[in-house]
């Protein structure tokens, strides 16, 4: 079967690999007569796969032993409310820099909890930057400061990352965990969809300091309580088993190519490809987001008009291409090209942006 390159946002294209063996062992799971997702979330076989994906993620990312790792469902969307639910008590403020769509969006969930500092907001230059990570300065008596580190919609990536040592750091990490190597001592807290890097969409990571633990508040909802799930080992109730299980092969997957540094190589390459035949256009293709800044997950750009944008997008969708169309709030397209894309994949994109650009001057 010829399949199209999938240049979605999310939920985005998963190594085939990883789909062939979910496809495969579906029905009898490892010869045990069932499904995986049909077994007991307390029992050894399913437990045997919680275990070993929670040590891949601490041995990909080099997580130290004073992190509790937790495999949570609701998506990062659910965090943007647990954040502050669990770290924000009454009568402190959290520190909040608006890079984009999604920052905007946890911004304004943890309003619903408490009182937020914008101290950096993207608005004002259309998300096309980001500030300096050494201006960066947590209000007095912040609870936390939150960043996102990687924006989907603009295009925008926090290529170095502000360092203090006052006040809990916590990111956003949905749409760049794993694509390059990160020094997870310098947060206090790292949450992030699968549906990007990670696998099916359904569940997400959080990694989080110990002692942040005891910050969550005794009469908080149970389900709601980092210390709760993290005194169940992610157990507390039926987690989402079979994004769990993708998840599990597709880091076992970046552990057979050589780790995440292997996988940066080749993410750093697809995207200076990429740019550079933006780039080298002479204007046909224009991206707006400033150079220092530029997402290597999620190039964005734009042509002389929306009728064009149109029929380049139609045109790519033919070929073979999908999923390029911007987003609604911003149009224009956009290609995600996350750590499942091959640079190959993006060189039949750059070939085929060639070709229409010598067809439609």
């Amino acid at each position: 079967m010829s399949r199209p390159v999938n240049f979605s946002a999310g939920p985005s294209m998963i190594p085939l690999s990883v789909l062939e063996s979910l496809a495969a062992e579906m029905v009898d799971y490892q010869k045990t007569g069932l499904s995986l997702v049909e077994v007991s979330h307390r029992g050894a076989v399913y437990g045997k796969v919680h275990e070993e994906t929670i040590t891949l993620i601490r041995e990909l990312m080099s997580v130290p032993a004073e992190y509790s790792i937790l495999l949570l469902g609701g998506g990062a969307t659910l965090q943007f409310s647990m954040l502050p639910m669990n770290l924000l008590p009454p009568g402190r403020s959290a520190d909040y820099i608006n890079s984009g769509a999604w920052a905007h969006k946890a911004i304004e969930e943890a309003r619903k909890e408490g009182v937020v500092n914008v101290i950096y907001d993207g608005a004002d230059e259309n998300y096309a930057n980001l500030p300096s990570p050494k201006s960066v300065k947590p209000s007095p008596d912040a609870a936390y400061l939150h960043i996102t580190s990687n924006e989907t919609i603009g295009g925008v990536q926090w290529k170095f990352f502000p360092e203090f040592q006052d006040v809990p750091m916590v990111v956003d990490m949905s749409s760049d965990i794993l694509s390059r190597s990160i020094n997870v001592n310098s947060f206090s807290l790292i949450y992030a969809g699968a549906q990007k890097n990670l696998g099916p969409a359904g569940v997400s990571i959080v990694i989080i300091r110990n002692e942040l633990l005891d910050r969550s508040p005794k009469n908080l909802g149970s389900y709601l309580s980092y210390a709760v799930h993290a005194k169940a080992n992610s157990l507390y109730n039926t987690p989402p088993v079979f994004p769990i299980w993708g998840m599990k092969l597709v880091l076992e997957g970046v552990k057979r190519q050589g780790g995440v540094e292997v996988v940066a190589r080749a993410n750093t390459q697809k995207a200076t490809k990429l740019y550079e035949a933006i780039d080298s256009s002479d204007g046909f293709y224009r991206c707006p987001v400033n150079k220092s800044v530029r997402s290597g997950m999620n190039v964005v750009w734009r042509l002389r008009n929306e009728i064009l944008e149109a029929q380049f997008v139609k045109d790519a969708n033919s070929a073979g291409l999908i999923g390029l169309k911007g987003h609604r709030s911003v149009g224009g397209c956009r290609a995600s090209i996350y750590n499942a894309l091959t640079v190959e994949d993006v060189d039949r994109l750059i070939s085929f942006m060639t070709d229409f650009s010598a067809r439609n001057r």
